[in-house]
């Protein structure tokens, strides 16, 4: 998928801007469904970011993701209801590797999970959702900063949800 120059999911929270106009390839997504998208982290400018995301509509999405910030590759999510939250921790480790993010939906909520190959899932974030919405899932990825954004996306698959916040 290669990324248009300005392209993002974002809602004012203090930048001050609404956009999107971030790419996605979305199908729809039913309570206790879940979606995984595997993709290819190897681009490292400034919020350079690829992952998975939820629409119902410009006002009711949550994206979650691996987003180039500080330097560094980072796991994080935005949920944007209607407007935008950030949060992000580094996973420096995860740069040149494959990722997978998976969302789980489940009554009211989404449950993010994320790992590399080989690794553990990780709990990214529990983000309330609206559970009559229609929704649609898929593979998402935004260059906020440049022109010229390709990622590699291997794989996206839909299955059955985690019914579990935590798992074994």
């Amino acid at each position: 998928m290669e990324c248009a120059e300005g392209s993002d999911f974002w809602a004012d929270t203090h930048y001050g801007f609404r956009r999107h106009s971030g790419h996605a390839l979305l199908v729809p997504f039913q309570a206790g469904e879940s979606m995984e998208v595997d993709f290819l982290v190897d681009y490292d400018d400034l919020y350079d970011q690829a992952g998975v995301l939820v629409r119902a509509d410009e006002e009711t999405w949550v994206k979650a993701g691996v987003e180039i910030s500080d330097g560094l590759p980072q796991i994080g999510a935005v949920a944007t209801l209607p407007r935008s939250d950030w949060s992000c921790a580094p996973v420096p480790q995860w740069a040149g590797r494959v990722v997978t993010l998976r969302v789980s939906r489940i009554g009211d909520a989404l449950i993010f999970r994320a790992r590399s190959a080989g690794q553990s899932w990780q709990l990214v974030r529990l983000a309330p959702f609206p559970p009559d919405a229609t929704a649609f899932a898929g593979l998402y990825a935004a260059a906020p900063e440049r022109a010229g954004l390709v990622v590699t996306f291997t794989r996206m698959a839909l299955g059955p949800g985690d019914a579990e916040l935590h798992l074994a």
